[in-house]
């Protein structure tokens, strides 16, 4: 039974540990998965209702719950391991993979989400796999609570101390540095050595998805549905209603990127004219609402003008950015309104910055990497 108990132990604390240090390296993008959750909660409440504003507030809140809930994760696998106040640890845990087994089996039960976000985008599984997980989780440390007797502590009060207080300094520093600095591990398709337009492709060997198409007639009052093998000869006679594509298997053919698009004020989509540039330096941004970083941004078109690259803005609000950099007398910048999921997905700090060669992503810098950005630009031979 003890070594039962101490194989479990490890175990569960290790992947805690291993699950919040993966989402750790982008604290913002499980915000984002936690915003859609909460949308698709909303949506089911009336507006103006209690939990519908409830749901608001945490969709507002999210990044602060994601960093929270990131750090929690950490530290509980840590105690666990250090078996400090182990009684109070292994409730903490038995609530938190209750409450993480609720989100993983609505994610796959209601079959709207393909990845839960579990691990982040660097170890990706789907919403089943994660949903087994957290049963077998929750088996385990239901377990532990039946034979805490058995976990004893392995370091001396003072070591624990200590491993402890820099576990949760180092956690945290983490998770500050990627928010301001870009995740360390760049497992997202705009990720340096990608090119865009190869990755707005089907991975090669994917398979579409499969479609059954239905057709809907009608005839005195009662319905039928048939395939276009199936239609009767006198389908003439019948009453056209309805057509009905249904997926009878899922590919796997969706490109990495979707809705890569540059929209100028014309209305005309200049994604592919920008790509095909030998070089381009394409910013993109959330919002505007920092006007520090405008300011500093004329350094970075400076240093462009003087190798005569274009510099292009792309943001979910064209107009909004046109006006903030016109406030900011900063000019010389082409803007662009850009699909709201791309920019949450290249933008992991505001301002994030692509330097492009022939759409290939040559390097990427952060909101406090300007001055490095202009450094890499000043000295490249572009």
């Amino acid at each position: 039974m003890k070594i039962s108990v101490r194989i479990v132990q490890i175990f569960v604390g290790v992947l805690f540990i291993v699950s919040g240090l993966v989402k750790a390296n982008d604290p913002l993008g499980l915000s984002f998965k936690m915003q859609e959750f909460f949308e698709l909660w909303g949506a089911g409440f009336a507006p103006g209702s209690f939990i519908s504003g409830s749901l608001t507030v945490l969709h507002k809140s999210s990044l602060l719950l994601s960093i929270s809930m990131i750090t929690l994760e950490v530290m509980a696998g840590i105690t666990l391991l250090a078996a400090w106040k182990k009684n109070f640890i292994l409730w903490l845990l038995l609530v938190l993979i209750v409450f993480f087994t609720f989100l993983t089996g609505y994610a796959y039960l209601s079959g709207k989400f393909t990845n839960c976000g579990c691990f982040g985008d660097c170890l990706p599984i789907t919403p089943l796999t994660s949903f087994i997980k957290d049963i077998v989780l929750l088996v385990m440390i239901i377990f532990l609570l039946f034979g805490q007797k058995h976990i004893t502590p392995i370091f001396t009060p003072k070591l624990r101390t200590a491993i402890l207080t820099l576990s949760l300094i180092l956690t945290l520093a983490l998770q500050w540095y990627v928010l301001n600095y870009l995740p360390i591990a760049d497992c997202l398709p705009f990720k340096k050595g990608n090119n865009i337009s190869e990755q707005m492709k089907a991975p090669p060997g994917s398979r579409p998805d499969s479609i059954a198409i239905k057709y809907i007639y009608e005839k005195e009052g009662k319905k039928y549905e048939w395939g276009m093998d199936e239609l009767p000869a006198d389908y003439s006679s019948y009453k056209y209603v309805d057509r009905i594509d249904k997926v009878v298997r899922k590919g796997n053919a969706d490109p990495p990127i979707k809705g890569f698009s540059l929209v100028g004020v014309s209305g005309q989509d200049s994604a592919q004219a920008i790509l095909a540039q030998p070089f381009a330096i394409l910013v993109y941004a959330q919002d505007f609402k920092n006007a520090e970083w405008i300011g500093k941004f004329k350094k970075i078109i400076e240093a462009a003008k003087a190798k005569n690259v274009a510099v292009y803005v792309a943001s979910p609000n064209l107009a909004e950015g046109e006006k903030a950099f016109t406030a900011a007398g900063v000019s010389n910048v082409q803007f662009f309104n850009s699909d709201f999921t791309v920019v949450r997905t290249v933008a992991r700090t505001t301002p994030t910055i692509l330097l492009l060669q022939n759409g290939t992503v040559t390097n990427k810098f952060g909101r406090k990497e300007i001055d490095k950005a202009v450094e890499f630009i000043s000295k490249t031979k572009l």
